[in-house]
């Protein structure tokens, strides 16, 4: 992949792939590989309804209510 998505459901299915899959180690590694900003793509993510969990080490979907 020589870039990453846009569409955010598309954009958090390949983030946790490459954190699941170990290809990288951390959400700032993988940023930098795409020269991305992390506090960015959190940001934009959070927008579209997902927050990165940090235990986890991936996003998931943010539920309202909860």
């Amino acid at each position: 992949m020589e870039k990453l998505p846009n569409d955010p459901a598309m954009l958090v299915s390949a983030i946790n792939m490459f954190l699941r899959d170990e290809e990288f180690d951390s959400l700032d590694a993988l940023c930098f590989c795409y020269d991305s900003d992390p506090a960015k793509l959190k940001a934009y993510l959070h927008d579209n309804g997902y927050y990165f969990n940090e235990e986890q080490k991936q996003f998931k979907a943010i539920i309202k209510g909860q």
